[in-house]
């Protein structure tokens, strides 16, 4: 048996079909489904939006907080390390130095 629905007063006279249930509602009572904005549905048939639809969170800014500057080292011919001009080479037991 038909159902009538009275739409005076409503913004439109016109009445819709929930894509989900199928029951007959006026216009004003449906709208669009989040997540597929084509299905017009009632409030009993709406979804929750889907997460997994929204666009991916930006990447994290990794930042370091000591980074080591791009300069070269430089080097004696010898193969000896050189600091400010300044000659050492590294003992046996890795503790001292000896100054040249």
């Amino acid at each position: 048996m038909s159902i009538f629905l009275d739409t005076t007063g409503e913004p439109t006279l016109g009445i819709g079909i929930c894509a989900r249930c199928s029951r007959k509602f006026k216009l004003a009572d449906l709208h669009p489904d989040p997540n597929y904005p084509n299905l017009m549905v009632c409030d009993a048939d709406t979804d929750e939006y889907d997460p997994y639809r929204l666009a991916p969170r930006p990447p994290d800014q990794i930042v370091l907080p000591f980074n080591r500057p791009d300069v070269s080292l430089n080097t004696h011919p010898a193969g000896v390390i050189q600091e400010a001009g300044d000659e050492f080479f590294i003992t046996e037991d890795g503790n001292s130095y000896l100054e040249m």
